[in-house]
C-alpha cells in the first residue's frame, strides 16, 4: 500500500504541478514529529500486552464477576477487549492475545468457530474507540486537534458499543443454548485439559478469586497510569506511550515471568516491522494528503458543498457514508491521514466541533476494520482462529446492523454523547 500512494503522488507532481522537494521536505519533517513517536511506541505496547500473560490476567479476572452466567464467555470477550483498548490502542492486540485463549474455549462450549472468531474480531475493534487509540493519535496529529480532547470523545460511543456487543451476544446464547449451563466460562476455564484429579486440585487452588484478583493488580494499574498520567497532566501522549512500554516489560518479566530474552527479541522483530510498515504507508500518505493543500482541494470541496446545500444533517450524511465506503477499502491509519484534512474545513463550516468530528471518524473507520472488502481486522481474526470468510460473515453482520449502525448514527447526530466528557474536562 505504501507504494501505490508514493505512486499517486509521482502522479500528482508529474500531472498536478506539485513542487516534489517541497513537499518531501515537509514529509520528513511532519513524520519526526515528537507527537507521532507515541504510534510506533503504543504498537510496541501492544506486542507486549499480547506476548506478557497481561490478556490472560484480566480474562480471569473478568470472569470473577460473570463466570456462571449463561453467555458469560462472550461478555468475558467483549469486557476484556475494551479494557485491552485502554491499555494498548490497538485491534490487533485484542485478537493476537484474546483470540489464542477464548476461541478454542468457546468451541469447548459448543459455539461455532465462525461465530466465536467474529465475535473475537469484532469485539477487538473497540481497542481503536477505547483511549489511548493509535487512531486517534493520527487524527489529533494531522488535524492540529487536541488528542486528549479527542481521547476523551470516543469514550462515549465506544462504552455503547460495548453494551450493544454484550447484548446481542446474550441473544445470540438464548437462542443457541440450553439453560444446562452451556455457554458459561467456568464451565470450561478451571478444567485442566487432561482431566487429572491432583492437576485439578493444584489447578483450583492456584486460582482462587483472591489469588486471580491480586495477579490482576498489575495488569489493572496500567490503564489508570496512562490515563491517569495524560488527563491528569503528567505525561504527554507519546510520554504515556513510553512508560505504558517500559511498565509493559516490567509486569512482563517481573510479576507475571512470561516474557523471557527469546519472546522480547521476538516481539521486538514483530513490533519493528509492524512500525516500518505503518510509518512508511504514513509518509506517503502526507505527500499525498499535501498534494492535496497545494491543489487547493480542501477549499474546492467546502465550496462545491455550499453551493449544493446548506442543510448541516444532509451533509453529516454525506460525510459518514463516505468515510464508512472509505474504511471499507484502507485501514484507518490511512484514511485519516487521507480523508482528515479534506473534510475537517467542510465540516467545520456547519458547525461540527473538530472534537466531535473525531469521534465520528474512529466509529465509522473502525467499523471498515471488520467490514469487507478490506476487512483487516476481521481477516487477521480469521487467520487467528482458523475460520472461513463464509462462517464469519453472517455473525459479523449482525454485529455491524445491530452493533455499529445504530452507534454510528448516535455519534454523528446525538452530539452529547461524544461530547459530554471533553467539555467536562474543558475542552
Amino acid at each position: 500500500m505504501p507504494y501505490a500512494f508514493g505512486g499517486a503522488v509521482i502522479f500528482m507532481v508529474i500531472f498536478g504541478d506539485v513542487p516534489i522537494i517541497s513537499i518531501i521536505l515537509w514529509g520528513f519533517n511532519q513524520i519526526t514529529s515528537s507527537s507521532l513517536l507515541a504510534v510506533p511506541l503504543f504498537i510496541l505496547f501492544g506486542s507486549i500486552v499480547s506476548k506478557s500473560g497481561i490478556a490472560d490476567k484480566l480474562l480471569r479476572f473478568a470472569d470473577i464477576f460473570i463466570g456462571r452466567i449463561k453467555g458469560s464467555i462472550g461478555a468475558v470477550v467483549i469486557l476484556t477487549s475494551g479494557f485491552l483498548g485502554a491499555i494498548s490502542g490497538s485491534s490487533f492486540t485484542g485478537i493476537a492475545s484474546v483470540g489464542q485463549i477464548m476461541i478454542p474455549r468457546m468451541l469447548q462450549q459448543g459455539y461455532s468457530r465462525g461465530y466465536s472468531t467474529s465475535l473475537v474480531s469484532v469485539s477487538s475493534v473497540l481497542g481503536a474507540l477505547i483511549p489511548p487509540s493509535v487512531m486517534i493519535i493520527i487524527y489529533g496529529w494531522a488535524t492540529g486537534t487536541t488528542v486528549t480532547g479527542s481521547f476523551l470523545s470516543t469514550i462515549g460511543p465506544g462504552v455503547l458499543l460495548i453494551i450493544l456487543f454484550i447484548i446481542i451476544h446474550f441473544v445470540h446464547t438464548k437462542k443457541y443454548f440450553s439453560k444446562e449451563g452451556k455457554g458459561t466460562y467456568k464451565e470450561y476455564a478451571e478444567i485442566p485439559i487432561n482431566n487429572d484429579p491432583e492437576e485439578m486440585e493444584k489447578f483450583r487452588k492456584r486460582n482462587t478469586k483472591f489469588r486471580i484478583f491480586l495477579a490482576a493488580i498489575p495488569s489493572l494499574l496500567l490503564p489508570v497510569v496512562i490515563l491517569g498520567g495524560i488527563y491528569g497532566g503528567f505525561f504527554t501522549p507519546t510520554e504515556a506511550a513510553a512508560v505504558a512500554s517500559v511498565l509493559g516489560f516490567l509486569v512482563g518479566i517481573i510479576f507475571y515471568r512470561q516474557l523471557k530474552f527469546k519472546d522480547i527479541m521476538d516481539l521486538l522483530h514483530d513490533s519493528t516491522a509492524s512500525i516500518g510498515s505503518i510509518m512508511a504507508m504514513i509518509f506517503f500518505s502526507l505527500l499525498l494528503a499535501q498534494t492535496y493543500v497545494h491543489l487547493q482541494i480542501p477549499q474546492a470541496i467546502v465550496e462545491l458543498f455550499l453551493d449544493v446545500t446548506d442543510s448541516k444533517v444532509l451533509i453529516l450524511i454525506i460525510v459518514t457514508v463516505f468515510l464508512i465506503f472509505v474504511g471499507m477499502i484502507v485501514n484507518d491509519t490511512t484514511a485519516i491521514i487521507l480523508t482528515a484534512p479534506l473534510l475537517l474545513p467542510l465540516v467545520v463550516s456547519f458547525g461540527v466541533d473538530p472534537i466531535h468530528f473525531a469521534a465520528i471518524m474512529a466509529i465509522t473507520l473502525a467499523m471498515g476494520g471488520i467490514t469487507p472488502p478490506y476487512a483487516s481486522v476481521l481477516y487477521f481474526g480469521m487467520r487467528v482462529g482458523e475460520a472461513n470468510f463464509s462462517e464469519v460473515v453472517r455473525p459479523t453482520m449482525v454485529f455491524i446492523i445491530f452493533g455499529f449502525i445504530p452507534v454510528i448514527i448516535l455519534t454523528v447526530f446525538f452530539e452529547p454523547l461524544s461530547m459530554a466528557l471533553p467539555r467536562l474536562f474543558g475542552y
